[in-house]
């Protein structure tokens, strides 16, 4: 019997795989200096050819992470905002923040209750 993908329920955990990898990260960050580049300028950054690119392009789309807008014949990425808000949530959690997720809440079979307890 063939194996099924299982979906990511965790939004935390599909931003995270989404930039775990380089050329998805070298995009990341030439997205983060402006506001946005079309997909054409990526494979000099990324030293990767074109259907490489469009391939993590897709990944980072699909994640939430970037966001696409065509103007004539080229597409132009940018990143979108609650991303990098989340992402910077996440690391201030890492380092002593407040937990905006309790870790508790994330473990498969613990369902969530607006009083604190668990059901």
């Amino acid at each position: 019997m063939p194996r099924t993908k299982t979906a990511l329920t965790d939004p935390d955990v599909q931003l995270l795989q989404a930039l775990g990898h380089p050329t998805r990260l070298a995009i990341v960050r030439e997205l983060s200096g402006t506001s946005q580049v079309c997909a054409c300028d990526f494979t000099t950054c990324c030293d990767v050819r074109q259907p490489t690119v469009s391939h993590h392009l897709r990944i980072l789309k699909e994640a939430g992470v970037i966001e696409a807008e065509r103007q004539g014949t080229s597409i132009y990425y940018r990143l979108v905002p609650a991303a990098a808000q989340r992402l910077n949530a996440l690391v201030g959690e890492l380092f002593g923040g407040p937990q905006l997720i309790p870790a508790a809440a994330l473990r498969p079979g613990t369902a969530r209750r607006t009083d604190g307890a668990r059901a």
